[in-house]
């Protein structure tokens, strides 16, 4: 069950925090996989809000939000996702997306720095290239069959859900939108966000070449990190722990770069 957030009264459909924070430390805002929910980085949270406060973000389509229709537009989703975080703009901020959730996590990012009085203190990317790199497999196209075919071949789904066809019904609506939020978004040429990016990816994972993750370094102004991790698409699930410890080290290293340029005449 979610808990009630201490530092803002604004509740959001958009936004979900399971861990009370234990800490004054930096914001991270989770976004999750294509067809995934804010529970999918329940773990990741449990393990973080020692040092963080961990807020993910919902989308319409899913779990609480089933009667509200999936968007199937990414810039869309980012519109309104930004807005809804706008409650936390005056707390050191940081983005977290896996997959899917990396494109938006961007995308949000863009719109948050175009505030103007909101500096971010990093976005970090996971298992997902360049957003100049397209991703279209024709997959929201697909029947049932083959899109419940691809989400058994990406490993990332309980194979008990994937067997239930009247849960399967339910689900398959949102992830087909979730797809095509993807495969039909379109990097514009030139948008660069000013915080660092890190990128995280599996060592296995066969959908993202090191070549076009490497690609991330030329949309920021700031960074460039690659982290990689034992595992596939969805190394995240066997990872947790070592990647929040990773998390937290770029979490502290973007922490102490806001402070250096917060201070008079830093370089």
């Amino acid at each position: 069950m979610a808990v009630t957030r201490r530092h803002n009264t604004v509740h959001s459909a958009w936004i979900r925090q399971f861990h009370e924070p234990r800490t004054d430390g930096p914001v991270l805002v989770c976004f999750p996989h294509a067809g995934g929910s804010a529970s999918a980085h329940l773990p990741l949270s449990a393990e973080l809000s020692a040092a963080a406060e961990v807020l993910i973000v919902q989308y319409p389509g899913r779990h609480d939000r089933l009667a509200e229709p999936a968007l199937g537009d990414l810039r869309q989703m980012a519109d309104q996702a930004a807005r809804a975080l706008l409650p936390w703009r005056n707390r050191p901020l940081a983005l977290f997306g896996h997959s899917m959730g990396s494109l938006l996590a961007y995308e949000v990012a863009l719109r948050l720095e175009r505030y103007g009085d909101l500096a971010l203190l990093g976005l970090l990317v996971s298992g997902r290239a360049a957003p100049s790199v397209p991703s279209d497999r024709g997959v929201h196209t697909m029947d049932d069959a083959g899109l419940t075919g691809h989400l058994a071949e990406l490993a990332g789904t309980p194979p008990a859900l994937l067997a239930d066809k009247d849960l399967l019904a339910t689900v398959l609506p949102s992830v087909r939108a979730d797809f095509r939020a993807v495969e039909t978004y379109r990097d514009r040429a030139g948008h660069k966000v000013r915080c660092p990016i890190s990128s995280y990816c599996g060592t296995t994972d066969t959908g993202v070449s090191r070549d076009n993750l490497g690609k991330w370094a030329g949309y920021t102004t700031g960074r460039w990190t690659l982290r990689l991790f034992d595992g596939g698409h969805f190394y995240l699930q066997t990872r947790e722990r070592e990647v929040a410890q990773a998390i937290l080290q770029d979490l502290a290293a973007f922490t102490a770069r806001e402070g250096r340029l917060s201070t008079p005449n830093a370089l």
